[in-house]
């Protein structure tokens, strides 16, 4: 497959997943339940509680929602998992937005970042990016509660996702635990999408030059 051709389906790839990544960043639901009593042969939901990374929401049987705003930053005293996701998708935007400029510049079919050697290093460089903004190493096992060590090993959006989902699916999957528990939303599925797209485009980038770097002969 010609080098041109794989790199145009990375950048399709990337930019659909930071598109997704950026989306769930504004979303509302990330966990969700709802309260109700039995009615006919269906349940009847009387009211929603949801929250995103920014507040937490109730809506009533009379469609009515009443929201709270998280505080910024350190001020989130028994939340701090959400200013580390917030953080790690933060950072996987910034990073994926270098990997695109880098991207632009090697990629064969512009006419920027010089000759073809130095583009294939721009794009390598960019390929590294984009899969670093979307892939994540161990941190399903880091607990929710306290901030651990186990963070630093965390790499952006799919690892701000795991935290996320791991805090939630830890109150839920806990007998012990007696407050509300909550399901995870859309914006997290979405959001592993967007993941995967960012890698796998990132991939199809490195994957493009990997021979002309190493010597051999570009196809």
């Amino acid at each position: 497959m010609k080098i041109r051709v794989v790199q145009i389906w990375g950048f399709l790839m990337t930019v659909l997943g930071w598109i997704f990544v950026a989306c769930t960043m504004a979303m509302e639901g990330w966990k969700i339940t709802s309260i109700g009593g039995m009615g006919g042969s269906s349940i009847i939901k009387v009211a929603w509680y949801w929250s995103s990374l920014w507040r937490a929401c109730f809506t009533d049987s009379t469609a009515v929602t009443n929201c709270y705003d998280f505080p910024v930053l350190w001020s989130v005293e028994v939340e701090i998992q959400i200013i580390i996701v917030r953080g790690l998708l933060m950072s996987a935007l910034s990073v994926g937005m270098l990997g695109f400029v880098l991207s632009l510049m090697g990629m064969e079919c512009t006419f920027i970042g010089g000759k073809d050697r130095p583009k294939y290093r721009k794009i390598y460089a960019g390929g590294w990016c984009h899969i670093i903004s979307g892939n994540s190493v161990a941190c399903t096992k880091a607990n929710m509660y306290r901030l651990k060590i186990e963070y630093l090993c965390c790499l952006l959006s799919t690892s701000g996702y795991a935290v996320y989902a791991q805090y939630v699916s830890g109150e839920y999957f806990n007998p012990n635990f007696e407050g509300l528990t909550f399901d995870l939303g859309t914006p997290l599925f979405l959001g592993w999408v967007g993941s995967a797209f960012h890698l796998t485009g990132g991939c199809f980038y490195i994957w493009s030059v990997c021979k002309p770097l190493c010597g051999g002969e570009s196809t």
